[in-house]
């Protein structure tokens, strides 16, 4: 009984979170896409699958003005205005799960039907 509440525990809790981090990235997919396949402005690299320590690293350096890539940096930095260390890692986290391809498929299955 004890294994199926911790279980029960786990498994909302990684919703949850999945649920914030989706909340988070919904600010930025208005740039970079609803899977990090677009670049930014047309000038920045594709976010979606990027490592989590390298987005945390470059998240973290644009919210305290020490990074300016693609001239981005004044954007990025109002952007991440609120959001915290840890918002920042969820959102990090998510960033690397995210498939630039899932919405070329998407896009294809619709031609094809």
């Amino acid at each position: 009984m004890k294994l199926l509440i911790l279980s029960c525990l786990f498994i909302f809790a990684t919703i949850n979170l999945s649920a914030d981090a989706l909340n988070l990235y919904k600010n930025c997919a208005g740039c970079h896409g609803e899977n990090g396949e677009e670049s930014a402005l047309q000038k920045s690299k594709l976010i979606g699958g990027q490592e989590s320590n390298l987005t945390v690293k470059e998240l973290t350096a644009y919210k305290n003005g020490e990074l300016n890539q693609y001239g981005l940096g004044d954007i990025m930095k109002l952007q991440l205005t609120s959001i915290s260390e840890d918002d920042i890692q969820e959102l990090a986290d998510y960033i690397e799960q995210l498939d630039i391809n899932s919405s070329n498929q998407k896009s294809d299955e619709i031609i094809e039907n």
